[in-house]
């Protein structure tokens, strides 16, 4: 049974525990649907962004890497899933959470996603327990999403533009609305990007809201890949962006902008090194669909 937002909010590091608490990202995830114009997906062990792993492991190594992490971090309390592709893109992160929930009991299951196919893969998330779910929305106007997106790719077919931004949109509202409606905590996440949705975020903090999720995250742009010569917001930027969406929904103000290979207390340690050390460097082999 999924647990309370009360509950999450005391021993989750990502939804404001004032504890010393821990997570481990396994970066089970290859794939993506959805084409971001600031995703710039790549296999190092030396950036500390989203969307960063030393490689994609297997569904069946996680347990003996959540095993090591817990060895080297004891206060872990969160086993996450956020990349480096889309979580529901594959079967790769239901299925790793199937095969450790039963040995981790004592562990928070919480899994990141674009949303693009919640609506329809939502009774797979409750079933297999999520306990925390993190969508992220940049916009819930198709014309702001359509700047955001390159475009996206939906049952084998490419969607550019306004019409990727429609489905974007509907399908991540009602993904939402059908896992809160099952007791699953609901973190949305917003890149803040000045030049395109910085006078929206009001709008989306609301809508979220009242699709039925819980706590609100907005998170600066880092320049890159197509949105290389965006300017990254200012504290003054993110300050005035989260008074608004405040206003709307409870705001989570500590974001450490986390590899998708994680491992320790955010902001205070990081074992990602010992405990995925010896994966060998291959060649990217991300892909949007």
């Amino acid at each position: 049974m999924a647990m309370d937002a009360k509950r999450v909010k005391e021993i989750h590091p990502c939804f404001g525990a004032k504890q010393n608490r821990g997570r481990i990202h396994l970066p089970v995830c290859p794939g993506c649907n959805l084409a971001c114009r600031f995703c710039d997906r790549k296999l190092n062990d030396v950036e500390n962004r989203p969307g960063v792993t030393a490689k994609v492991i297997e569904p069946e190594e996680a347990a003996g890497y959540v095993e090591k992490a817990l060895q080297f971090c004891p206060e872990l309390s969160v086993v996450g899933i956020a990349g480096p592709g889309d979580t529901l893109a594959s079967d790769q992160a239901l299925e790793t959470f199937r095969l450790i929930g039963d040995r981790f009991p004592q562990l928070l299951k919480c899994m990141s996603t674009n949303g693009l196919l919640l609506a329809e893969r939502a009774e797979e998330v409750i079933d297999v327990g999520i306990d925390t779910l993190t969508v992220t929305v940049n916009g819930v106007d198709p014309s702001i999403v359509a700047k955001i997106i390159n475009g996206l790719i939906y049952h084998g077919r490419r969607y550019e533009g306004e019409e990727a931004g429609k489905i974007l949109i509907h399908n991540q509202l009602e993904g939402i609305r059908k896992v809160a409606a099952a007791g699953v905590v609901v973190k949305v996440n917003t890149v803040l990007v000045n030049e395109i949705n910085r006078f929206h975020i009001g709008e989306i903090a609301k809508t979220v809201k009242a699709a039925g999720a819980s706590i609100y995250n907005i998170i600066p742009l880092i320049p890159q890949h197509d949105l290389k010569d965006c300017e990254a917001p200012s504290c003054v930027d993110l300050a005035v962006a989260r008074k608004e969406a405040g206003e709307y929904i409870d705001v989570f103000r500590h974001c450490q902008h986390c590899r998708a290979d994680a491992v320790g207390v955010p902001g205070k340690s990081n074992f990602s090194r010992q405990v995925y050390q010896g994966i060998p460097m291959v060649k990217e082999t991300f892909s949007h669909g």
